[in-house]
């Protein structure tokens, strides 16, 4: 702008939608990246969920309640740090991760299935990736940041044109001129510089940014020769400022903006020229215009936000609605909804107003991957807005080819409450026990009637709330500091998906480091406290490490897997690893390709299972070096393996598809198999119910994470029930309790631990509490039942890996009569650390079962044991209840009775004493309290009808006929006495005030001070109201012989 010319956006104002067109019920992640958290195509949105590595995709313009349906993709292992559409292919998302990838992804149209595997990759970078952008031009170019690294990919054949180097430090931002010549980058050095990246790697122009290193944004405007930057000045406040590349040693204006530690995102729309500056953290839009002719940033309007925001991205010009002058709309993303903030500028004509809405780049791009680095500089076909004449062209990238719909060769079935509407393209996936009728499940259909044995009092609430787990109500607990391990320096945090990270014994744990030589420390759990400062003595493995697995009959024995297809046995001294240790007590070879796993067998002694990526599975006899068994019959990568609680048998389950149980005493091949998980991401494989069944944790076709339970013996069935979990990237890591049949699923990079009582027959998922912890751990183990404080009802206890410590978590569960034993949650429990054969034995046919031990601490008395508890209340009649009572009599008798049915903490549970209440008594206490609360709110309700009805009768022939008389009034005026009063602002009916407040009012609004005739006239219809009303009500007065009122 200019002072002789006003801007068309001077009266543009902010609309906060209201709350029905937010998008709501999601949970976004607040991750300190440099991205915006959050981008929008003319058809889509995508966001950063609070999952590492997840995104959550929803459609832009939904239409009731199908805007609410949000997909969560899981994209990458780590955190995604930024993405981006791409301009012309609304559909073709962009990611970038800390897992040092940029991958494509083709999101899906209405009524497909989210994608389980990128359409393009690349990298990995040595760093992680911090910003990308497509190229505003052309199909197939991006440009991507890692740490120092610049780099300009051609995606087609996923590799780079050309990197740019010259950046001192961590590269902040990175973006493409509106003509795609140019790429313009912001650094930590404090430096702006201009890249053509055809021309040269070296930055052709240079020059100090902001004072300050924080976070710096850079932006460009229509025009190629200039940009905007936001950063801090050396005082730390926030600034703009306006740059032009032809003179570029210094800023063209500046715009001081406050002292906040929070960075700006800028959000500039090229065609308008309307810069949006949001805060990440704060409650406030500002929109400035920047105007080209006269360099300046002026403020526009300025918009307070209901909720913090923490990202923020503009919609396409395409998608706006120009109709009703929609000329900017800003996408705010909250911890729980995403709003939608529309700029308008008010016009009085609805018509498409050429000034507010020139033409603009369309979605053809101007040309290949090849011309433009040849040297074109085609630019994009513009294209109008206009409604009337706005051509239908859409465009659909080669780089990741849409899916394709398979073929619905089956007959439609309706079912009960879903919509049969085939547009509806978005849904959050289930996260329940799913029948064989959905996609996800493999196995017959169950009901859900339990088959526990209960008390006649549970069996009468299962039968109103289904069956429940008794440790539903189980607390996982983080120890106190005093027992962690922490100042943990170096830990490798890219171990394959088929290790747990890390492994425990009841003495010791072993965590693999990431500097060079597959180093491994091991850490003493008796010493827990801060590590030292220096270097840790570790075990030199020479090559990296893949698995690892102490040996349970041996604390001291710890046996590594390596990438060089060997395994190294070490023994670590009693005392603990004081030195660096090189040369391992015994090598295993034999593998002909990296190992994935290895597995202690549970009952023989130095008996050893691995597997690897030459599609077998190899059985050791470590005492003698040697490879005792070999097992075939794998198509392709194994994800995981596992030992029968006997020893007898061994179940895989593979990359193929499928899970197998071999016999690895009687045959190489597999005695059966059966189909498994139908995502090929990863997958775990247990042996749970005593051996009868086995329960496979992996991902459906849409990456839904989920719980396969097979009978063990009947595998070619298919799965007996499926559970589908939630959407993430990295595999659930199963660990069971065979105690309690409890198994705990984390995953790498997870923040939630899920807990399930599994029973072999319907419905053999029980939910229990599960534990969240605020920060992602990077892996989860569970120890011997030997550690578990048994006095304080600890039924299990893990060890949590974090980025820099490792601490203990205890899961407890609530009871009242803690003193004594709880034998039904602590049966006797296997001795797990002594040997039941010996290798030669078990290869020679023998079988064994281990030793049970009690743990019932000295002096406790099993609960089962205990003196039961004379119960002290009495039930009373249904008599007391019918008796005529207050209402405060009644109200309190009710909440005395609730409580009492509900039972407090001085009443002995069901559990201490093994017996419940009766069912016929739980059906009589029921019935009385139903009875009693439907007497109480029903009397309640018809005395209150009749008080209302007896005032209003009396309101009635208080007014009689002066009633009559003033509603005559009121439709022979048009006005009705409360609005009458509302004008003249007046409370009271009082002749004086009404002829004051009448004579003011009439005076302001004349219109030769600015008012209109219009007010004037509502000013003098509401007199005349009043003063009917006065004359109704002293004709009413003087008829009774009394005073006028006033």
């Amino acid at each position: 702008m200019n002072r002789f010319k006003v801007s068309k956006f001077r009266h543009t104002e902010a609309r906060p939608p209201r709350r029905e067109a937010w998008i709501s019920d999601i949970r976004a992640g607040t991750t300190p990246t440099c991205g915006s958290h959050i981008k929008s195509s003319c058809s889509l949105i995508a966001f950063n969920s609070d999952r590492p590595g997840v995104l959550g995709i929803v459609p832009l313009d939904g239409h009731g309640e199908d805007k609410r349906h949000v997909a969560y993709l899981g994209c990458h292992s780590d955190l995604v740090t930024d993405l981006d559409f791409s301009p012309f292919d609304d559909f073709l998302l962009a990611t970038g991760s800390a897992d040092r990838t940029v991958k494509l992804w083709r999101l899906p149209g209405p009524g497909q299935d989210l994608p389980s595997v990128p359409g393009v990759v690349l990298g990995p970078e040595e760093l992680p990736v911090e910003v990308l952008q497509f190229h505003p031009a052309v199909d197939g170019v991006l440009v991507s940041t890692a740490g120092r690294a610049v780099k300009v990919w051609d995606a087609t054949k996923q590799q780079p044109l050309a990197e740019l180097v010259s950046h001192g430090d961590l590269v902040q931002s990175a973006v493409w001129s509106r003509d795609g010549a140019l790429v313009g980058t912001t650094c930590k050095d404090k430096q702006l510089r201009i890249f053509d990246p055809r021309a040269s790697d070296k930055a052709s122009q240079s020059t100090q940014a902001h004072e300050n290193s924080r976070e710096s944004q850079l932006v460009w405007t229509g025009s190629k020769e200039y940009l905007v930057s936001t950063g801090f000045n050396q005082m730390r406040e926030r600034e703009v400022k306006f740059w032009d590349t032809r003179v570029f040693s210094s800023a063209l204006s500046s715009l001081t903006l406050d002292t906040s530690p929070r960075s700006l995102i800028p959000l500039l729309d090229p065609d308008s020229g309307l810069l949006v500056l949001a805060g990440k953290g704060e409650s406030q839009l500002s929109c400035y215009e920047v105007a080209l002719q006269q360099p300046a940033l002026s403020p526009v309007t300025r918009c307070v936000l209901e909720s913090v925001l923490r990202g923020a991205a503009l919609v396409p010009r395409r998608a706006l609605a120009v109709m009703s002058c929609e000329v900017l709309r800003v996408l705010q993303l909250s911890d729980t909804a995403i709003v939608p903030i529309s700029h308008h500028v008010p016009r009085k004509a609805v018509e498409f107003h050429e000034d507010l809405f020139p033409d603009t780049a369309g979605c053809v791009p101007a040309s290949d991957t090849q011309a433009w680095w040849a040297g074109s500089n085609q630019q994009v076909q513009k294209v109008s807005l206009n409604p009337a004449c706005r051509p239908q062209l859409s465009f659909t990238s080669c780089l990741v080819p849409p899916m394709e719909s398979p073929p619905d060769t089956t007959q439609p079935v309706e079912t009960p409450g879903t919509s049969a509407d085939p547009s509806e393209g978005f849904s959050s996936p289930p996260s329940s026990l799913t029948s064989p009728s959905t996609p996800s499940s493999l196995g017959p259909s169950f009901s859900s009637t339990s088959g526990i044995g209960t008390s006649p009092s549970q069996r009468s609430l299962q039968s109103l709330l289904g069956p429940s787990s008794k440790f539903r109500h189980a607390q996982g607990t983080v120890l106190h500091r005093d027992s962690h391990i922490t100042n943990l320096k170096g830990l490798n945090l890219t171990t394959p998906g088929e290790s747990d990270g890390f492994c425990a014994n009841r003495l010791r744990v072993a965590v693999p480091l990431l500097s060079s030589g597959g180093q491994v420390a091991v850490l003493e759990l008796r010493k827990p406290g801060r590590l030292p400062d220096t270097a840790l003595p570790t075990l030199q493995n020479g090559t990296a490490v893949t698995d690892l697995a102490w040996d349970p009959f041996d604390p001291h024995r710890l046996a590594v897997a390596g990438e060089d297809a060997r395994i190294r046995l070490w023994r670590v001294p009693p005392g603990g690893l004081e030195d660096v240790l090189t040369t391992p007590e015994t090598i295993l070879t034999g593998h002909t390709e990296k190992i994935y796993s290895v597995r202690f067998h549970p009952l023989a002694a130095d008996v050893l299972a691995s597997s690897s990526y030459d599609l077998t599975i190899r059985i050791w006899d470590l005492q003698a070096g040697a490879e005792l068994l070999r097992l075939r019959g794998h198509q392709d990568q194994i994800f995981g393996l596992a030992w029968s609680p006997n020893g007898q048998q061994l179940a895989t389950v593979c990359k193929d598809g499928r899970v197998r149980v071999y016999q690895p005493r009687s045959s190489p091949e597999p005695l059966q198999e059966g189909p498994g998980p139908e995502g090929a991401r990863g997958a775990r494989i247990v042996w749970v119910c005593d051996g009868h069944c086995l329960l496979v944790s992996g991902f459906d076709s849409r990456s839904e994470r989920q719980l396969l339970l097979y009978a063990a013996d009947a595998l070619a069935g298919g799965a007996s029930a499926v559970l589908g979990l939630d959407v993430a990237p990295s595999t659930l890591l199963p660990s069971y309790d065979p105690d309690t049949s409890l198994v705990l699923l984390t995953g790498k990079g997870d923040t939630r631990v899920f807990l399930y009582e599994l029973l072999p027959e319907a419905p053999f998922f029980l939910e229990c509490n599960s534990f969240t912890s605020s920060d992602p751990h990077k892996g989860f183990v569970l120890l011997p039942k030997t550690e578990c404080d048994v006095r304080e009802v600890e039924f299990a206890r893990c060890l949590r890996l974090r980025h820099t410590s490792l601490e203990p978590v205890a899961f407890r569960l609530p009871r009242v009569r803690k003193e004594f034993f709880q034998d039904d949650v602590f049966p006797n429990t296997a001795v797990s650390w002594e040997p039941v054969l010996s290798a030669e034995a078990w290869l020679g046919g023998a079988n064994g079962q281990p030793r049970l031990l009690n743990l019932q601490p000295p002096g406790m008395t099993p609960v089962s044991q205990a003196p039961r508890e004379a119960p002290t209340r009495k039930a009373p009649s249904s008599a007391q209840y019918l008796e005529e009572k207050s209402d405060q009599q009644k109200k309190e008798e009710l909440l005395n009775a609730m409580v009492a049915k509900l039972g407090n903490r001085e009443d002995p549970l069901p559990q201490d004493s093994f017996e419940g209440v009766d069912e016929d008594e739980w059906a009589k206490y029921l019935a009385q309290i139903i009875v009693m609360g439907v007497q109480v709110v029903g009397r309640a309700f018809a005395r209150a009808l009749r008080q209302e009805f007896a005032a209003s009768q009396a309101a009635a022939d208080a007014r009689g006929r002066a009633g009559h008389q003033s509603a005559a009034a009121s439709n022979l005026s048009g006005l009705s006495l409360q609005e009458a009063q509302q004008i003249l602002n007046i409370s009271k009916l009082n002749p004086e005030e009404v002829q004051k407040n009448y004579e003011h009012l009439f005076k302001v609004n004349d219109k030769s001070v600015g008012g209109s005739f219009y007010l004037q006239s509502k000013v003098v219809r509401a007199k005349e109201r009043l003063d009917e009303e006065l004359r109704i009500q002293a004709q009413e007065d003087r008829e009774k012989g009394t005073t006028p009122k006033t």
